[in-house]
């Protein structure tokens, strides 16, 4: 069996490919140690707020827990493995406000939430939302997609918001690779590209990114297929991601025995990847 300690660190180094994780299960497992409901307010776990040079100019919220544990991820593993010794538990209009005001101080636009899986706690998500409802900025929701794809009535929330982008950044190109990147099963690669189906049905704004590092022209060449599948212009607007060598990202996939084809260096990253 795949002890607890296995499916919160996600560490699947020296286990059976009968022991990979069940990403919907790990999220699930990951919102029990960053999400506390207070009432009528579900507040989530922050580490930190800041303004960073990506989309031209963003205000970020960096939430503590993902349902993921991708061998290349740029996160920290202290914020990755032990959401329970770092942050603290924000409600969704201390986050808003904060956000608002450092856009404001800025003369940024736009706002988003990284390093965590910002779908975990999906009412704070919800509350979040409502909160800069008319505030004239753009949210950006970076998301793995994996409860999106899990649960239809997300999408359905999230086309009330008209300042609302989803991006699902994708963890390679198909199930294989998903499952070698993140030591999860294929499974959630599947509901990864479910969650543009959830998206798109209730007309949300949403294009996918994919890690394509680690693949093969062939296998970037069948998932342009099956986005082309889904909706054209998936596959028009599907924005490439490759590696950052980020120190702690060296160390990792060093770690983890990963084989990459491209990267960058972080003061040399090509600008359509900004």
């Amino acid at each position: 069996m795949f002890n607890k300690r296995c499916l919160v660190t996600g560490d699947c180094r020296y286990t059976a490919l009968s022991s990979l994780y069940d990403a919907v299960a790990r999220h699930r497992l990951i919102e029990n140690l960053v999400v506390h409901n207070a009432g009528e307010t579900q507040q989530r776990k922050y580490w930190r707020f800041r303004c960073d040079r990506w989309y031209g100019g963003i205000v970020t919220a960096d939430a503590v827990g993902c349902g993921l544990v991708c061998k290349f991820c740029w996160v920290s593993d202290k914020v990755m493995l032990e959401p329970t010794e770092v942050g603290k538990f924000y409600s969704s209009k201390i986050v808003a406000d904060t956000l608002t005001s450092m856009a404001q101080k800025r003369g940024l636009s736009q706002l988003r939430v990284s390093w965590g899986e910002p779908t975990i706690g999906k009412r704070h998500l919800l509350q979040l939302l409502s909160n800069l409802e008319g505030k004239g900025l753009r949210f950006i929701l970076e998301t793995n997609g994996i409860l999106i794809g899990n649960d239809a009535t997300y999408a359905k929330e999230f086309s009330k918001n008209d300042f609302l982008h989803v991006r699902v950044s994708l963890k390679g190109c198909g199930e294989e690779e998903f499952t070698a990147l993140t030591g999860a099963k294929p499974e959630g690669f599947t509901l990864q590209l479910k969650a543009f189906e959830h998206l798109l049905g209730a007309n949300t704004s949403c294009h996918p990114a994919v890690m394509v590092s680690f693949s093969t022209e062939k296998s970037r060449q069948e998932l342009t297929q099956r986005l082309k599948a889904i909706d054209s212009a998936l596959a028009e607007n599907l924005e490439i991601e490759e590696l950052i060598l980020y120190p702690r990202v060296k160390q990792k996939i060093f770690r983890y025995g990963l084989d990459y084809n491209t990267a960058h260096r972080p003061s040399n990253v090509p600008k359509e990847q900004m």
